[in-house]
């Protein structure tokens, strides 16, 4: 046998494994490290800077989006429709963020992994998986808080493997007069 023949399964062996590798469309792995603020970047003419924001606590409207399914997240991620993800324009990924309808005051934490919203008067695109755990996938659009959260280990957990994190008691009924008056008053 020629020396030449005996490296030749060994090279099929390596351009398969690179192959197999490629196979999974080259995604980055669901990690919560490193955390990623990234470059400031521009989208229709509307330049967006990310930023740490432990203090971020915006009322406004969230949507939810579905129809990505595959696609690489801005965090490098493959987005899955049914997980608990959102799309932010400038936090960093990934990021907690406690969501609160402000209709019904559900709440729920969800993993930011994604940029957008895109459109005027968006705040957060929730995943699908996202939008029918907090109860708004019907409307398709609705008024919420979005605020930065530290979940435990285990909610973080979950998370990372599409789950919901445990359940968030409803925001009382009064808290929800002060949310809805800090919207926008033509949004009100």
């Amino acid at each position: 046998m020629k020396p030449s023949m005996l490296y030749r399964p060994a090279g099929l062996a390596a351009a398969l494994l690179m192959l197999s590798a490629c196979a999974g469309g080259n995604f980055r792995p669901v990690s919560d490290t490193p955390v990623r603020i990234g470059k400031p970047y521009a989208v229709r003419g509307t330049t967006y800077v990310p930023a740490a924001a432990p203090a971020y606590d915006m009322v406004g409207y969230a949507s939810w989006y579905g129809s990505e399914s595959g696609n690489r997240t801005a965090n490098g991620e493959q987005f899955r429709p049914g997980w608990i993800t959102a799309a932010h324009t400038t936090l960093p990924l990934p990021t907690y963020v406690e969501v609160t309808a402000l209709d019904t005051g559900r709440r729920i934490i969800v993993r930011v992994n994604d940029r957008g919203p895109f459109a005027a008067g968006r705040i957060i695109d929730l995943s699908r998986g996202a939008a029918e755990e907090l109860g708004m996938k019907a409307q398709g659009h609705a008024a919420v808080r979005v605020r930065p959260v530290e979940p435990s280990e285990k909610d973080r957990k979950r998370l990372r493997k599409g789950k919901a994190a445990a359940s968030l008691s409803p925001v009382p009924q009064r808290e929800l007069e002060k949310l809805r008056q800090r919207l926008p008053a033509k949004a009100r």
